[in-house]
């Protein structure tokens, strides 16, 4: 594969979709190939599994929610991820492996390890180059007005371990880049997500500079 995998994580209300688009804006200025695309839901598959993992009501138990995100990116990886990648897109991902860790596993307080392999096989070992982690404590996320889904409306403690979830995450992982985005501007958090993107993946601003 020719392309570069760009995902971007962290709790609901982080601003993380707002810089996915940024980015994916600044690539195609810049000349560069690029695909934005998210999960749940980056699949006609996937978009029926998002209203039914976001909206299937408190009955679903976690295994079934974990399962139900990985059927998602398998079809999500072989429809859409991996057809860019090999045709030299930069795929821009709104979640991935990492957020299923965190809200599955850390939040849920199950299986990492189980979670890990579902999503082996479900991904056929595809990683991303570059993750942006957008760091926003949960008393301190955007939070929506109006109608919310399952996964957003659970408590405090819930969403301070997915956030904790993440920062493991990140410390793990040398292609986790954290973001500090609180009391910043987009404009000043896009900023900081371009310099990441052309510090790790110098190969993406030589192709910004030839075109």
């Amino acid at each position: 594969m020719s392309g570069w995998f760009i995902t971007l994580e962290g709790i609901d209300g982080s601003g993380k979709s707002t810089q996915a688009k940024l980015l994916y804006e600044r690539l195609l200025a810049c000349g560069i190939a690029a695909l934005l695309t998210r999960e749940p839901g980056g699949t006609v598959v996937g978009q029926a599994l998002r209203k039914l993992c976001l909206n299937g009501g408190e009955t679903l138990t976690w295994e079934t929610e974990m399962l139900l995100m990985a059927a998602d990116r398998a079809q999500h990886v072989q429809e859409v991820i991996r057809p860019a990648l090999e045709q030299g897109c930069c795929v821009i991902c709104d979640r991935y492996i990492d957020s299923t860790v965190a809200y599955q596993g850390y939040g849920a307080q199950a299986s990492l390890a189980a979670i890990r392999q579902v999503n082996m096989i479900a991904t056929q070992g595809l990683e991303p180059h570059l993750t942006l982690l957008f760091d926003i404590k949960p008393t301190e996320r955007y939070v929506r007005q109006g109608e919310v889904d399952r996964i957003e409306k659970r408590s405090l403690e819930y969403h301070q371990r997915v956030y904790e979830g993440f920062m493991q995450i990140a410390r793990e992982n040398e292609r986790v880049v954290v973001i500090p985005a609180k009391r910043k501007t987009p404009a000043e958090v896009a900023a900081m997500v371009w310099q990441a993107c052309v510090t790790k993946l110098p190969h993406l601003d030589r192709s910004a500079e030839l075109n």
